[in-house]
């Protein structure tokens, strides 16, 4: 299992690379200090971006993350799906 560090910094090392991503936000139990760290925290994170088609179109781009077991792109469970005014979500977890 990937340390607290190595996804913070993996987190980051993706953000800084690619010039789409304008900023990165924590989110979630993780950002929030009244929370007790726990085993069980994932991480919540939000890339803003400016071209976001780019990135949803790019069917590689979450694998940089690490191996995928699971994935899910509410957005994309409708028919037609819904503007969301700019924005899409990426459920997922690593193993």
């Amino acid at each position: 299992m990937r340390s607290k560090k190595e996804i913070f910094d993996l987190i980051l090392s993706i953000a800084k690379k690619d010039a789409r991503v304008r900023a990165v936000v924590l989110n979630g139990s993780r950002a929030n200090p009244n929370i007790s760290p726990d085993i069980f925290q994932d991480f919540d994170i939000a890339f803003l971006v400016d071209n976001l088609k780019s990135i949803v179109e790019d069917k590689n781009w979450h694998k940089q993350f690490g191996e995928i077991l699971i994935m899910q792109t509410p957005e994309t469970m409708n028919d037609p799906p819904p503007d969301n005014n700019g924005k899409f979500t990426y459920l997922l977890l690593f193993t």
